[in-house]
Parts: structure tokens; sequence; C-alpha cells
């Protein structure tokens, strides 16, 4: 559903609230060998997110990243949002060509009636769901959930 570069974001912005302490910044070349992810295309994914004000970006030998606002005010739908944007919350789940661009689609595919409510309901799980609160799970875990 979401882009892997989208999930490489969400894991790297939980792994800052779970890792980084007030104000300290984070290295790329750490985050992406903790999370097994390449380093240059998490750095693009990184910088991105920094540009929407999820995260502080800090440039030089002592630069990385650090989460830009409390870790529970960051929803997973801002996430994907800033990454793959809402289309894949409006899309049609299996791909249907009747229902791009046309406004009669809700009518004439049998599958939108039976997947609008799943499709609602998965919007406000993604508003709801927080860094934080993976952050909280994670941290009251003895097991590292990072990878």
């Amino acid at each position: 559903m979401i882009s892997n570069t989208c999930k490489y974001a969400i894991r790297a912005v939980i792994y800052l609230a779970v890792k980084s302490k007030e104000n300290e910044k984070i290295g790329i070349k750490k985050i992406s060998e903790e999370l097994d992810l390449p380093g240059p295309f998490l750095g693009k994914i990184m910088q991105t997110l920094a540009k929407n004000k999820l995260l502080h970006s800090i440039k030089g030998p002592h630069g990385g990243f650090g989460l830009a606002l409390n870790p529970h005010k960051i929803s997973l739908y801002d996430i994907v949002e800033t990454i793959d944007g809402t289309d894949v919350f409006n899309e049609c789940l299996i791909g249907v060509k009747i229902c791009e661009n046309n406004p009669a689609h809700e009518e004439l595919c049998p599958f939108y009636g039976r997947s609008h409510e799943v499709r609602r309901q998965l919007i406000k799980v993604f508003r709801e769901q927080t860094i934080g609160d993976f952050a909280d799970g994670i941290n009251k875990s003895s097991v590292d959930l990072m990878i």
C-alpha cells in the first residue's frame, strides 16, 4: 500500500524518536547502518522530511538529523503525505480503470462501496497513530524492533 521509500521514512523517524535525546542530532551513516538501509537514498528521504518541517537537519561533521516536533505530534499520515502523497488513500485499492478520473465511479464500481469504509478507517488509523506511540512501545519492549 505505501511505498518502500515511505516505509524507510517511517522507520527512520521512529529510530530518531527512540534513539535521540533532546537537541541531539544523529548522522545519516549511523541511522542507515543501524536500520540496514542505503545511506544516500535514506539521506534524500530525510532531507525531504526536513524540508517539510518534520525533522531538523544540520550539515557538517557534527551534523545529522533530529525530530522537529514532539514524536506524539508526528502521525503516520504526516509521513505518508510527505513522502507518497495522499493518493494512496484515494486510489482504487485494486486498480480498476473505471475509477480513474470518473466521477461516477462510486456507482459503477462494485468494490468501491465495500472498500470505502475500510479506506476511511485506514485514514483514521494513520492520522491517530503517532511516532511517539511506536517509540513508547519499543522503549517498553526488551526486543529491538527497529530492523
